[in-house]
């Protein structure tokens, strides 16, 4: 399995969120009708400068060999990250009258936490 396109994907997407994040916390909580006070807007920063770190990490391990004990903590980091990520948004999703995004979100996170998984739990392609 060539993890390159995982890799380049999910730094995309990652970054995508956290620049959004970071730079309209404001418009972000509006949408999602949230209580806009400032330690809410400051979390939200917060975790957008947490994507955009992560982003960075998935960016310039793209070229590197990931799957079985190759480069395996950052294959279960971002594993857990989109496991438990999709597992809450499904919840929050499947309790609730949300926006279509989020449904949109929760199954970009189910697809990518699948893909992590078989990157994580098989050696790599053309290998062994």
């Amino acid at each position: 399995m060539n993890s390159k396109y995982l890799m380049i994907s999910s730094a995309i997407i990652l970054g995508f969120i956290g620049i959004i994040l970071s730079f309209m916390p404001d418009e972000i909580i509006r949408l999602l009708n949230s209580n806009q006070d400032k330690i809410v807007i400051v979390i939200c920063q917060i975790t957008g400068a947490l994507y955009i770190g992560f982003a960075s990490l998935n960016w310039m391990a793209r070229g590197n060999i990931i799957g079985g004990i190759y480069s395996k903590p950052l294959a279960l980091g971002n594993f857990v990250h989109f496991f438990v990520g999709g597992m809450a948004l499904i919840k929050f999703v499947s309790s609730s009258r949300s926006l279509v995004i989020l449904f949109v979100v929760s199954v970009i996170y189910i697809i990518f936490a699948i893909w992590f998984g078989l990157l994580l739990f098989r050696h790599p392609a053309g290998k062994g």
